[in-house]
């Protein structure tokens, strides 16, 4: 009978050592495929900043060109008596 307690307890610690090996792997892997995933999204934010960047450039050169309309206007408009 003790023999075949023992036999019971080996197989079930194996089975559990097993397992628990097993899922660590998985895990790990999940978590190079998260990593992978992360740097992909920072990949991405920096894209989006850039796009951001020109287009604020873009705003700042219409804000110039509209500030030297309202100039001109504003020096065409000095010519004219009121």
């Amino acid at each position: 009978m003790d023999a075949a307690v023992w036999t019971a307890i080996g197989l079930l610690a194996a089975t559990s050592l097993g397992t628990l090996f097993y899922l660590g792997a998985r895990i790990d892997g999940l978590g190079a495929r998260i990593d992978g995933l992360a740097a992909r999204i920072d990949g991405l934010a920096a894209r989006i900043d850039a796009r951001f960047d020109r287009v604020d450039a873009q705003f700042d050169r219409m804000d110039e060109r509209f500030d030297a309309l309202a100039a001109r206007l504003d020096t065409h408009l000095d010519h004219h008596p009121t």
